[in-house]
């Protein structure tokens, strides 16, 4: 008998697209080597109680069985989750726990693994629980891992290439603070905005240049697409001036954008940054004591401990 399962699954960082796959527009995205790490354990949890989201998750996964009619023991669990990843700051922490717990659920009930596109597809209806409309492209990323091009109900597409390294070499991850509102509540507020269908189409443009200049390794076409994606999402009124404020210090540094749901009123979650001077940016950083990784993308998604 297997008194343990875990299972960890990766951020995901989004290079172009946000808001724009809401509404079915494609986004171009990575997994990340950041990871949470889920693990459920044969036994009930002492003196403590279940977190709601942890049942949630465990009572859609026997839903699920029930639903396909697959024969599962139910059974006490105590669990432990480890996570690397930055809770509500753009960077998927929510779907690589919806990924990784759904997964460990299954084989414990079940005693048998599934498979990823199993796993993926229940992850994003629990997502839809947490979120009032996810796109899907999170969950997505987490389960598979590599670099992603993502249209909400129409195509999922591993592409067959990595960012270069002269690029990735070059890519940071910057804190620009926590949001007040939730990924929901950001993605309520670009409906009402006036031009919206119009700064969608844009940012599907600039999506397909940053395809272009990974695909093609064309650097300044990569920058200038990260500028003009930055542009638009200010334009949607995701990026709050505090982070304003802080891209424009980092200006001298290289060129900077929003990934993730973005933030109005205080920070608007992590900064994705193509560094012209390292050695600069991170002095400048670490004085200013803000947190901030390397970019380093994660080609495995999912996996099992």
């Amino acid at each position: 008998m297997i008194d343990k399962i875990t299972y960890s699954a990766p951020a995901k960082v989004i290079l172009s697209g946000e808001h724009a796959v809401v509404y079915g527009n494609p986004a171009l995205v990575s997994a990340v080597n950041l990871r949470l790490k889920f693990t459920i354990l044969e036994r009930p949890l002492q003196n403590s109680k279940l977190n709601k989201e942890v049942l949630f998750i465990s009572q859609k996964v026997k839903d699920f069985l029930n639903i396909k009619k697959i024969i599962f023991e139910d059974k006490q669990f105590s669990y432990k989750i480890e996570s690397e990843i930055p809770v509500g700051r753009g960077l998927g922490s929510s779907a690589a726990l919806s990924v990784a717990s759904v997964a460990a659920f299954l084989e414990f009930y079940t005693g048998r693994k599934f498979d990823k596109k199993v796993i993926n597809k229940l992850a994003f209806q629990i997502e839809k629980h947490f979120h009032s409309n996810p796109s899907g492209v999170d969950n997505s990323a987490s389960c598979f891992g590599g670099l992603i091009l993502y249209q909400k109900q129409k195509s999922l597409k591993n592409l067959d290439y990595k960012i270069p390294k002269n690029i990735e070499e070059k890519l940071f991850l910057i804190d620009g603070g926590k949001p007040e509102e939730t990924t929901g509540d950001m993605v309520k507020s670009v409906e009402s905005v006036e031009s919206v269908e119009t700064i969608l189409i844009k940012i599907e443009i600039e999506t397909k240049k940053i395809l272009d200049s990974i695909e093609n390794v064309k650097i300044d076409l990569f920058k200038e697409s990260i500028i003009n994606n930055e542009k638009l999402l200010e334009e949607l009124g995701v990026v709050s001036e505090v982070t304003k404020t802080l891209l424009k210090d980092l200006l001298k540094f290289g060129v900077g954008k929003v990934t993730g749901a973005g933030g109005r009123k205080s920070g608007s979650g992590f900064i994705l940054f193509y560094a012209e001077d390292e050695e600069k940016l991170i002095k400048c950083l670490i004085t200013k004591k803000i947190l901030f990784y390397r970019l380093i993308t994660d080609d495995i998604g999912l996996i099992r401990h």
